[in-house]
């Protein structure tokens, strides 16, 4: 079932995921710049800081041995291991925190990610971030122009399965335009969005 009124004014977590190349990371990165009563989950990583990065602003840099324990005793709401090398995550106590103290929690995650939250945190609001077409969202992934033919198309292979899964999220926002998809964002978190 489609919602069209907000999500509720009280600080919940919201999980935005949606096909690669969609444009999650800009969304994110827009809600973070602009609303800074909105608290964007920092995940945990087993690597090592790149330069420039800082624990608990970037992410949360734990060893193997102690993601391996959160993940044993329950405490990640969703991760996985990336390219067979790092794992990443979510830290359940950390959300739980921030909305204990008030803030509206945004995750935003992949499909996989937010179907762990799901099974984890069933009472969470789910929305699918969808690009304004097909054609839209293949020229976003071959834009780039960072991957070869073949990973270009095992990209696509993936977006489609990855659309497929829109009818499991609450709601869906079209990505046509950052501020416009941004603002209807933080409207169904229970925010009032900023005029442009």
């Amino acid at each position: 079932m489609k919602h069209t009124m907000t999500f509720s004014a009280h600080p919940s977590v919201t999980v935005l995921a949606g096909p690669t190349a969609v444009g999650k990371g800009t969304i994110s990165t827009y809600i973070r710049d602009n609303y800074p009563e909105v608290w964007l989950s920092v995940s945990a990583t087993t690597r090592n800081p790149r330069p420039g990065e800082v624990d608990g602003v970037h992410y949360f840099f734990v060893g193997p041995e102690k993601f391996a324990e959160l993940v044993q005793d329950g405490e990640m709401l969703e991760w996985a291991v990336v390219h067979g090398q790092n794992s990443y995550g979510t830290i359940r106590t950390k959300v739980e925190e921030a909305v204990a103290a008030g803030k509206h929690v945004l995750l935003e995650i992949d499909l996989q990610g937010a179907r762990q939250v799901k099974e984890n945190m069933p009472e969470a609001k789910f929305v699918f971030l969808a690009p304004p077409s097909w054609d839209e969202l293949v020229r976003r992934l071959i834009g780039r122009g960072t991957e070869t033919p073949e990973e270009q198309q095992r990209r696509l292979e993936t977006a489609k399965l990855e659309l497929a899964a829109e009818s499991e999220f609450d709601v869906t926002i079209v990505n046509d335009e950052i501020s416009r998809a941004a603002n209807e964002l933080v409207t169904l978190m229970g925010l009032t969005p900023h005029e442009h």
